[in-house]
């Protein structure tokens, strides 16, 4: 299956459950089995993985269950992220993207997974110490050796891809944004741009920019963290718990209509969008995991999309 072909993605960041330096556990390989035998069984075969994730934990959890089936790496499309690394007490993060770090991040990472070669790698966040030079003689380095076949980025902006781009010797061919009903600053400026005052963020024109060219968009927590189908935020914001309880009846109203789950709506939100974006699924439950692929099937009509947009701006509907 191509890249751009792939409707929904698994993530693994809630691999071994709380995020935490404590060994993993076989229950946590098992549960890991089951999500990706879940998703498998869906059709869903692309894994977004990153070297930070649980402290390395669900990287490693992964590793082992591709290294009870084997054969299961032939079936996946596998991908990884880079870039981001924690103080010695866990506390605090930092960003480094010099060459010798991220091809030692790319060899732990084919380490803890018992793989020879990752299908796409991402720096993992942008990084304002950035030297392009030396992201562009590590990718390449990667990909003559034969480690990482794709190279793409993660919460860039535009001129922050144009800065990469510009030193590259190969595309970037992904930029995995965070994008949900509750979370449209992506695109907050380019639709209200010239109908109010709006705080630029730098990332207006990001979908455009992508679609130009040829970058797939991939969103993380397109689900919200599930505070619309089913978790209880806890947060303290009485508007904002107001905002979330207006769009969950909408996604109950709208469910109906479409015949699916809530799960499916808020998916089918995202897949909506024109930019043909690459949901990252973040639950190893496999009933959730069942109820946001029925998203595929929905087509959502523009006035729905538009009507969950405005809810999750926070606007009053009539």
């Amino acid at each position: 299956m191509k890249y751009s072909e792939h409707q929904l993605a698994l993530g693994t960041a809630s691999f071994g459950g709380e995020w935490n330096n404590h060994s993993y556990r076989p229950d946590h390989i098992k549960q890991a089995r089951i999500a990706i035998e879940t998703a498998l069984e869906l059709g869903i075969t692309f894994i977004d993985t990153a070297d930070i994730y649980n402290y390395g934990k669900s990287e490693k959890i992964l590793g082992e269950v591709l290294k009870i089936n084997p054969n299961l790496s032939k079936s996946l499309v596998l991908q990884s992220k880079c870039g981001i690394r924690f103080t010695e007490d866990l506390k605090q993060i930092f960003y480094d993207f010099s060459y010798d770090h991220i091809i030692r991040s790319v060899e732990e990472t084919l380490d803890r997974l018992h793989m020879e070669q990752i299908d796409i790698l991402l720096l993992h966040r942008p990084n304002p110490l950035i030297e392009p030079e030396e992201v562009s003689k590590a990718f390449l380095k990667l990909k003559q050796d034969g480690k990482v076949k794709n190279f793409g980025v993660s919460n860039h902006t535009p001129t922050q891809m144009r800065l990469i781009e510009n030193y590259l010797e190969m595309p970037i061919i992904a930029n995995q944004i965070q994008f949900s009903i509750l979370w449209t600053n992506i695109m907050e400026g380019g639709i209200q741009n010239n109908l109010q005052l709006v705080n630029p963020s730098g990332a207006e024109g990001t979908f455009e920019y992508c679609k130009i060219k040829d970058i797939r968009v991939q969103a993380w927590s397109p689900l919200a963290r599930g505070v619309l189908t089913g978790n209880i935020s806890d947060s303290k914001d009485k508007q904002l718990i107001n905002k979330i309880n207006r769009i969950k009846k909408e996604i109950s109203d709208l469910a109906k209509l479409y015949e699916v789950s809530p799960e499916a709506v808020v998916i089918a939100w995202v897949l909506r969008h024109p930019s043909k974006i690459l949901p990252i699924l973040g639950s190893t439950d496999p009933k959730i995991i069942k109820s946001c692929a029925e998203a595929v099937v929905v087509k959502m009509s523009s006035k729905d999309w538009f009507q969950l947009y405005r809810l999750g701006r926070g606007e009053e509907l009539p």
